[in-house]
């Protein structure tokens, strides 16, 4: 059994993105179109840029795989570019700020930005999202979910109770949303400020939440830091390009209420598999940085895009002098994509986290190691002979 892990490699602007996948149990039947469906779902948002109308992403299988079943080996992926056009691209000279241009020209001794911004770009993304919808299919195989949704945009805010409002309707709820909330009632109010920040040639940022429904206990561990999943689940969703804040269950609101209205009670449960559960889940799903057994909750904060049409002040790195940022085509506001990512990134801990505790070389061997651990379980909520 070798741990999950993966790996990204391409440009924004190059032939293609290539992704490699290591430590996917044999025995998934993967269904490559669930894959393209969440790439396609990257892809969409109001306010999005001229790329999104360029590219359509689709996953290529390289490897790892034999009549539509993994067979244990490393999975390799690739998603192409339609818009493969690095060579013929301007040389810009003017950094521009909220990128990485300027501190990756410090980094690497560059003058050329682009040879920066080409892999900082979001468009790697696109792989990552390939590599979470083969992962999430794993998860789902044991009865775990991860949905990710837009909760807030440019200052708009959605309602809070829009999860439960939605039910078991949320995916089609999101699908049909612009801007893949659970909200329609604010998509319009949405709409009119992405349209004014257009006409503005500015940008908005916003927020999205990521549940995972169905995870047992215990995942992640309190035995190092390295293994507490509130860190890796947090430093994933801060890999993400522009992504300025996270939070767990009720996040920065424990700093203003006293304990006895933060810790989430414990009482007995007669669910089968977990002899116990809480009464609240103000904690998001985690304690000392292992699962709880309750949902997963966990929100971020995406900063606006830093490609701005009305220009920013910055430094020609050719002559030193003072100049305007040069604008790329860009998007408005991309929040409803990073959703997306957001979801991607956090099934890709999750994954991790699953296989670290139930893995196995074959499917069969995970969902054994799942039964037993969910006996013990069980049995923890028996009294003591």
């Amino acid at each position: 059994m070798t741990r999950l892990t993966w790996r990204t490699a391409g440009e924004s602007h190059g032939p293609t993105l290539i992704g490699i996948l290591e430590g996917i149990p044999a025995g998934l039947s993967l269904d490559i179109e669930r894959v393209n469906e969440d790439l396609a779902r990257r892809q969409l948002g109001y306010g999005r840029g001229g790329r999104m109308r360029i590219e359509t992403d689709r996953v290529g299988i390289l490897s790892g795989w034999k009549g539509g079943v993994t067979i244990g080996s490393p999975i390799a992926f690739e998603v192409k570019n339609k818009d493969s056009v690095i060579e013929k691209l301007p040389t810009p000279t003017n950094p521009r700020p909220g990128h990485a241009d300027l501190a990756g020209c410090q980094k690497w001794g560059h003058r050329d930005p682009r040879a920066v911004l080409e892999r900082a770009s979001a468009r790697e993304t696109a792989a990552r999202v390939a590599a979470a919808g083969i992962v999430r299919q794993v998860l789902e195989a044991f009865g775990i979910e991860v949905f990710g949704y837009l909760t807030g945009l440019g200052g708009i805010d959605c309602r809070p109770d829009g999860w439960e409002a939605a039910g078991e309707r949320r995916s089609e709820i999101r699908q049909a949303s612009d801007f893949l909330s659970l909200d329609p009632e604010a998509d319009e109010a949405m709409r009119q400020a992405v349209d004014a920040a257009k006409e503005a040639k500015d940008s908005l940022g916003g927020t999205f939440e990521v549940r995972a429904e169905g995870l047992p206990p215990g995942l992640g561990s309190c035995a190092s830091a390295q293994e507490r999943l509130t860190g890796r689940l947090g430093g994933a969703l801060f890999s993400i390009p522009a992504i300025k804040g996270v939070e767990f269950g009720i996040g920065f609101d424990v700093a203003a209420r006293r304990g006895s209205d933060v810790h989430d009670p414990i009482v007995p449960s007669g669910a089968p598999g977990n002899a116990f559960a809480r009464t609240t889940n103000r904690s998001g799903g985690l304690e000392g940085g292992m699962t709880t057994g309750e949902p997963l909750l966990i929100r971020a904060a995406m900063k606006p895009i830093p490609s701005i049409r009305i220009g920013m002040p910055t430094v020609d790195l050719h002559t030193g002098e003072a100049t305007v940022a040069t604008y790329q085509r860009s998007d408005v506001t991309s929040v409803p994509a990073c959703s997306v990512v957001g979801e991607a990134m956090v099934a890709l801990v999750l994954a991790e986290a699953f296989l670290d505790k139930f893995g196995g070389d074959s499917m069969g061997q995970v969902g054994a190691a799942l039964d037993h651990y969910r006996g013990e379980l069980q049995s923890l909520g028996k009294p003591l002979d």
